[in-house]
């Protein structure tokens, strides 16, 4: 039996502490706005039921196979991949994998951070009745003046980012979990009462219908793939978040019991947003799959036209700003875990420097959406011609990064490390539980993943790009 290990930061109070953690990170933007449309988009109730087949096949056994890691390693996810590389006996440059999830969570952090800032912006907005019998058009202008001002864009991204910092500054417990305990909560309190405001909207039962009625005619092969893809990126796999919590949790954890209480939360709040969102958007007669402008254009103008509109729509907003905050610390703590490992800093010192440089690195999506809205740095290329520097960022860390980062973290648990070295951490025996979670992670996840990877990167792109197709 290998010596256990300790964290230097701390760790988790108990099992609970990190389900809220892990949740507030896998819970995100991408569950309030983006599972409602693609669900809506790919046959509803068809889609949800693929979707729940993915997070049982893919989204769980990495889930379980990344704390697990962590758990083991008890350090930041590049420590962490070194120490249990040569644990195994295997290549020390298993360690990339470890500087890619860092590297993955940093350039996230670097354009959500905006993005989040947007939803801050509009939390005031919604308070100050600015969206109150607004039209169409004027919500636009609006969404207009606040991009178009690199200025606006910048304090609300500094504003958030320093949100971030003070958390994570403060430590495991008194920082990460402190904060958890509140957010994820409030954040499950608010959706439940957007879902009652819903539910007297006059067309709670369309939006129930829309969501989850089955209709298998309109699930393609596409949109499985679509549902792989959500699956495995909703739940903050291959980027190091997951791994770095991981290594805070007490030993007398059960990491399955843990993974799958955080697969089902994280697809509830989805659920739950959806539940929120559409008979809202029916009972308003709006578009339903209107894409990225659903929330910051579609919804306003829902708000602005409805009974206690101001009020709901503040809520809504501010359950957006809770659920990026959530996801935002754990983004950002793999880099402050290796500053305060490997450069002897304090956690206030290392989160200082952590931030400011994503912080910076931010500057460069923010500009994009202004400045530098015609420079697209790789239009040369045909599939990227279009391409601003945010549009490229978010396709290099969601469509490569992450899937290569769950591939490897799956071929390393299963084919990497010692049978009785995950046997003894999972704590699950030797039964029927753990030859399951083995077979999934051996052969079945890493083929699924792998799929995803093809189909979001785009075999016909890359076909494109060496001119073999239109």
């Amino acid at each position: 039996m290998t010596e256990r290990r300790e964290s230097i930061h701390g760790s988790w109070s108990g099992r609970l502490a990190f389900v809220l953690a892990a949740t507030g990170s896998a819970v995100g933007l991408g569950n309030i706005w983006k599972f409602p449309y693609i669900a809506g988009e790919n046959g509803g109730g068809a889609f949800v039921l693929v979707y729940l087949a993915c997070i049982a096949v893919i989204g769980i056994p990495i889930m379980m196979a990344e704390v697990m890691l962590g758990r083991r390693g008890r350090q930041s996810p590049i420590n962490t991949m070194r120490s249990l590389a040569k644990e195994a006996g295997a290549s020390p440059a298993w360690r990339w994998l470890g500087w890619a999830g860092v590297l993955a969570g940093f350039l996230i952090l670097s354009y959500y951070s905006v993005i989040a800032g947007w939803a801050l912006a509009y939390v005031f907005r919604a308070a100050a009745g600015t969206f109150t019998g607004a039209t169409a058009e004027g919500i636009a202008s609006i969404f207009e003046q606040l991009t178009g001002d690199p200025e606006r864009l910048l304090a609300w991204h500094t504003l958030f980012m320093v949100m971030t910092m003070i958390v994570v500054a403060r430590g495991v417990r008194g920082g990460l979990e402190q904060a958890v305990r509140w957010l994820v909560p409030a954040l499950f309190v608010l959706l439940i009462m957007l879902d009652g405001y819903a539910l007297a909207s006059g067309a709670f039962d369309q939006g129930l219908e829309f969501l989850f009625t089955p209709d298998f005619s309109r699930i393609s092969a596409n949109g499985v793939l679509i549902a792989m893809g959500h699956a495995f990126f909703t739940l903050s796999l291959g980027m190091g978040a997951i791994m770095v919590y991981g290594s805070y949790l007490p030993e007398r954890a059960s990491i399955a019991r843990s993974s799958i209480t955080i697969a089902l939360l994280d697809t509830l709040v989805a659920l739950l947003a959806g539940m929120a969102i559409f008979p809202i958007v029916f009972a308003n007669g709006l578009e339903p799959g209107s894409g990225a402008g659903l929330i910051f254009q579609t919804l306003p103008i829902a708000f602005g036209h409805m009974p206690g509109g101001a009020l709901f729509g503040t809520l809504f907003f501010l359950l957006l700003v809770f659920a990026a905050w959530t996801s935002a610390i754990s983004l950002i703590e793999p880099a402050v875990a290796w500053l305060v490992e490997n450069k002897g800093m304090t956690r206030v010192c290392a989160s200082v420097y952590a931030g400011i440089a994503t912080w910076g690195f931010g500057l460069l999506s923010i500009f994009s959406f202004n400045a530098w809205a015609d420079f697209k740095p790789l239009s040369f290329i045909p599939i990227f011609e279009n391409y601003t520097i945010f549009k490229l960022l978010d396709y290099l860390t969601a469509n490569i990064m992450l899937p290569l980062g769950g591939l490897f973290i799956a071929l390393f648990s299963a084919w990497v490390m010692k049978r009785s070295d995950s046997v003894q951490e999972l704590d699950m025996g030797d039964g029927a539980g753990y030859v399951v979670w083995h077979l999934l992670v051996c052969y079945v996840t890493p083929v699924a993943v792998l799929v995803v990877f093809l189909n979001v990167t785009g075999i016909v792109n890359f076909a494109r790009l060496f001119g073999l197709g239109e």
